[in-house]
């Protein structure tokens, strides 16, 4: 039977996901909860990761490796940043320690863009990077990180170069839950409005400067020539992801792909308006990206 080298752990705002590892990077059990940074705030990161190794039955000695939340300023302990442009194996070589345990735990760093006229940070996707791409990636890429807060990162072989922070999917939910719009989307479907969504992509993308007059126009469309309630919540996810497109591949170069690292209906949703505007694409999937991230990880900082 094989044995356990070491625990990954991807510690969200909202989600905790943990993989019990073999030395060659396969998963050989799982945690999944709701418990957060936020969550995890109150009971203490130490006692929610204890519980989730009891669970498992992992031993006291097994290593951790951790990316995410818990190395933010609110999380366990502080994991600075790594400057742009940055490397990524220096995002492995500044793990820190977490102090006062009685096994070897790790958190991965984030990275920052230092640029006042474009501050901004990540933490948690420079893992999934690290998964995607690896040490031994060529030339240029274009990398479209979907979520929350989406991510879009200009590589250089192994160096992140730039990147831009679009907050899609929490303008989406205030939109569609607290605006006028919100009585467009009550009671839409689990299926995708295909026609709908590709028309929104397409229309924000070519006129992004009437993006806020496309999001009336779900209202206004609806009370005059009907229409249901997924065909508005999908003009207006595509409003706001041909918006985000706009802007996030303006500096691509021309035939590049797009590697999109997604998972579930982000990832059909990203497809879906990347192929709307025959736009090139590599997918690679977002779960697969940061455990392989993490099992990178761990090779380097124990050496395994």
């Amino acid at each position: 039977m094989t044995s356990a080298a070491y625990v990954a752990v991807d510690w969200g705002t909202s989600s905790f996901r943990l993989w019990l590892m073999d030395r060659s990077g396969r998963a050989l059990d799982q945690r999944r909860s709701d418990e957060g940074m936020v969550a995890a705030a109150k009971p203490g990161f130490a006692s929610v990761l204890q519980s989730h190794l009891d669970a498992l039955g992992v031993a006291a000695d097994l290593p951790v490796v951790i990316c995410g939340m818990a190395g933010a300023r609110q999380g366990w302990v502080e994991a600075g940043y790594i400057d742009t442009p940055a490397h990524l194996s220096d995002v492995l070589d500044h793990a820190v320690v977490v102090g006062g345990q009685a096994r070897d735990i790790r958190i991965l760093p984030g990275i920052a863009q230092r640029d006042t006229a474009a501050p901004d940070v990540m933490r948690g996707e420079e893992t999934q990077l690290l998964g995607a791409l690896g040490f031994d990636a060529a030339g240029e890429a274009v990398v479209c990180m979907p979520g929350t807060h989406s991510k879009w990162v200009r590589m250089r072989g192994e160096t992140v170069e730039r990147f831009a922070t679009f907050m899609t999917g929490e303008l989406f939910s205030a939109v569609a839950r607290e605006t006028i719009l919100s009585h467009a989307v009550n009671g839409a479907g689990e299926a995708v409005d295909q026609d709908a969504f590709g028309a929104a992509v397409t229309d924000a993308f070519n006129a992004p400067a009437l993006a806020a007059n496309l999001l009336f126009r779900v209202r206004s469309r609806q009370l005059l020539f009907g229409g249901s309630a997924s065909a508005a919540r999908e003009t207006i996810s595509g409003t706001l992801i041909g918006l985000e497109l706009a802007a996030g591949l303006a500096e691509r170069p021309r035939e590049t792909p797009v590697m999109l690292i997604a998972s579930g209906r982000l990832q059909r949703l990203y497809q879906m308006a990347l192929e709307t505007l025959s736009i090139p694409l590599r997918f690679v999937d977002a779960e697969e990206a940061v455990r392989r991230g993490l099992s990178r990880a761990a090779a380097a900082i124990w050496k395994s």
